[in-house]
């Protein structure tokens, strides 16, 4: 079978290489699983790099989210068939078949297809997580979002949508504006033709945001807290563009909370909420309510161009490698 190893830390175009190597076997309480689509996220561009919390180096795969047909079993294992679609989260996605866990693998409804659902677990489930466990969003407060167009960024918005909530979405250039707007953002205000937008998410929320889901710090995470609204919450999702140093004395003359959502961490505290985030998720696909807006998806041997291109900010919504 053909799998993606990482020859040494650097960029993925550079140093990811498509080698052949032997079919995995299944051991007790395992699964194979013919891989038919891989959602790529940040993390596996950092984890190629070495920058990423969870530290890599050579030979490592990246692809941490998965969707396939189950091959074959290992011994004990009743909670799947053969041919049923799963998906599941862990690194090493990017091969073309994959053992892992039958404990940890999620059917797929009926009406779900492969590319929806391995776009799903990671962006999906850190933003159901950030609005429902750590915002506690309730239904008519305004959610500001900053790099809408994003993987995580469409995800809040539909998740914030389905709350009830309003949402103002940042979004940079015409067809990322397009985009959010086309998957229901309430206010959407393009960064480029307006670099200063605070006034403008002030006015379209009435003085200040409820809640702010911030991927991108640096400097913008400066230009959210200045729209917060008083005892609002200010999720600290991630730092693309960089971490920024925080001003507590703002939030302590706003009243408004600085709340860090580490969803990763989060799992290992309370295992079963990985399961009970998927079920919620995939039946909201299978309704509907949830439809990742997927970037036109890569074949399998342009993975390591996928990954470059999403290290480049070339891409909008979510990056599937599909096989």
């Amino acid at each position: 079978m053909r799998i993606w190893r990482l020859q040494e830390l650097g960029d993925p175009a550079e140093q990811l290489r498509l080698v052949d190597e032997d079919v995995p076997t299944p051991g007790p309480g395992q699964v194979l699983i013919d891989i038919e689509a891989v959602g790529l996220a940040f993390p596996d561009v950092l984890q190629c790099r070495g920058q990423y919390q969870v530290k890599s180096g050579p030979g490592f795969t990246p692809g941490g989210e998965s969707c396939g047909r189950v091959a074959a079993l290992g011994e004990g294992v009743d909670n799947v068939e053969v041919g049923q679609r799963v998906v599941f989260l862990g690194s090493g996605g990017l091969a073309e078949q994959v053992v892992h866990a039958a404990a940890a693998v999620f059917p797929v409804p009926d009406g779900v297809s492969a590319e929806t659902a391995a776009a799903i677990p990671i962006n999906y489930c850190t933003t159901l997580y950030a609005l429902q466990d750590r915002a506690h969003l309730q239904a008519g407060e305004t959610v500001l979002i900053t790099g809408a167009a994003g993987g995580t960024g469409t995800a809040a918005i539909q998740l914030a949508k389905a709350a009830g909530a309003k949402t103002i979405a940042i979004a940079g250039g015409d067809t990322k504006v397009e985009l959010v707007r086309s998957i229901g953002a309430d206010v959407v205000i393009d960064h480029r033709a307006n670099p200063d937008w605070v006034d403008a998410v002030r006015e379209a929320s009435g003085g200040g945001v409820d809640v702010a889901y911030d991927p991108v710090g640096g400097d913008t995470f400066h230009q959210v807290r200045r729209c917060m609204g008083w005892d609002s919450r200010l999720l600290v999702i991630g730092f693309v563009a960089g971490i920024p140093e925080v001003k507590t004395n703002h939030a302590l003359l706003k009243s408004y909370s600085i709340v860090g959502v580490h969803w990763g961490a989060s799992l290992a505290k309370f295992p079963e909420s990985l399961g009970e985030q998927m079920a919620t998720l995939l039946a909201m696909a299978a309704e509907g309510t949830v439809d990742p807006p997927l970037y036109p998806p890569y074949a399998f041997s342009d993975a390591a161009t996928a990954l470059q291109d999403l290290a480049d900010r070339k891409t909008h919504g979510k990056v599937v490698v599909t096989l």
